[in-house]
């Protein structure tokens, strides 16, 4: 297992909703597992979008990525990324397939965010960005969902 990536601290709280996007791709993944009922998956699904991943992305668009510019390679991903992953969240087509590939998607997506994009981010950015990013960022908490499907 690679070592664990020392975070700027103004990308911290960034890292973190990451680490609780890779818990939602466990979990879904779990519930596919335990064969719980896609109406369950949903229900969380729906809740995590729109308590915390919308505006995830919303502030990383607005607040990180233009640190490199919308013309830069690697934020043309990040923008890809967030475009498919939107969709399936904001599709009305829910099965276990859809739910499969959102799982993967997301572990994937942050994947190159945190190894690939942040780091170069980190490189970049003067000090007066991280600051911003830093002084900008809200953070909320993933552990209000009341129906811990991934646990039965």
């Amino acid at each position: 297992m690679p070592d664990p990536i020392k975070r700027h601290i103004s990308l911290q709280p960034l890292s973190r909703q990451h680490h609780d996007g890779l818990l939602l791709s466990w979990k879904l993944k779990k519930g596919l597992q335990k064969e719980i009922k896609l109406e369950r998956l949903k229900a969380y699904v729906d809740w995590f979008w729109s308590s915390h991943l919308k505006s995830h992305f919303e502030f990383e668009e607005k607040c990180v990525f233009p640190i490199l510019g919308n013309e830069n390679e690697l934020v043309k991903k990040a923008l890809e990324d967030h475009r498919k992953i939107r969709s399936i969240f904001q599709s009305d087509l829910f099965t276990e397939e859809s739910t499969a590939v959102l799982a993967e998607e997301i572990r994937k997506h942050i994947r190159f965010e945190e190894r690939v994009l942040f780091q170069h981010i980190e490189k970049i950015a003067s000090t007066a960005q991280l600051t911003e990013i830093e002084n900008s960022h809200v953070s909320d908490n993933c552990e209000d969902w009341p129906d811990p499907f991934w646990l039965d």
